[in-house]
């Protein structure tokens, strides 16, 4: 049974680059501690072997308390479900493996996140089969040097006029972290996915914290 909506508040996106050198299960237990109720796995230079490591590491913060998704790897979510370690579904790009063979691999449980950048991206998914894919991760809204290949930065005012076109809940990405809050929700995205606010921070937990807040005063403001 999963824990949360993977497209509502603060998404972590837990990437094996921007720890600082620091263990990533250690960021993702601090996160999961500080309320954070999805986390993605981002392992890009990792073998398959080292990335069902770290998912197994990572599983042990998450199991009962926070969704756990496979960024990309597939192979990895079935192999790490096949060896009884709780995880909760994948996340994957356009130049992945289409979305609807993802869906038939991991089943109708599992969770699919697909990231969208486009309106012909948004097309697409509307349309697959309805509950192929779970949500959109959306963006990049500015630069990001974690992720070197990101679409062309939206900025807010792209983001908002993107996400009214959205056939499902949006999680906007791109460069994202404190005092953004506001500005994403208002936008019209379910959810903020962060990297290095949260793996790069001093405190992870303490930063982690503080992205929640910002992200329930930003919601509580809009009612």
């Amino acid at each position: 049974m999963t824990t949360s909506t993977p497209a509502s508040g603060i998404y972590l996106v837990a990437d094996a680059a921007s720890t600082a050198g620091r263990p990533l299960a250690d960021i993702v237990a601090a996160a999961v501690a500080s309320g954070i109720t999805t986390i993605q796995l981002r392992c890009k230079d990792l073998s398959a072997r080292d990335f069902l490591a770290e998912v197994a590491a990572c599983a042990a913060h998450t199991a009962g308390r926070a969704l756990l998704l496979v960024n990309d790897r597939v192979d990895v979510y079935l192999a790490a479900r096949s060896a009884g370690i709780t995880v909760d579904g994948v996340h994957i790009g356009q130049k992945d493996l289409p979305a609807d063979a993802v869906r038939d691999l991991i089943g109708p449980e599992a969770v699919l996140g697909l990231s969208a950048s486009t309106a012909e991206h948004f097309a697409a998914v509307a349309a697959l089969p309805a509950g192929t894919v779970d949500y959109l991760g959306t963006g990049a809204v500015r630069p990001t040097p974690t992720k070197k290949d990101h679409p062309t930065p939206l900025g807010f005012d792209g983001l908002a006029r993107l996400i009214s076109r959205a056939p499902l809940p949006c999680v906007a990405i791109g460069g994202l972290g404190h005092g953004d809050a506001a500005g994403i929700h208002a936008a019209g995205a379910a959810g903020m996915a962060v990297v290095r606010a949260i793996c790069a921070a001093q405190d992870p937990g303490i930063a982690a914290a503080s992205l929640r807040a910002e992200w329930a005063a930003a919601t509580e403001g809009a009612r």
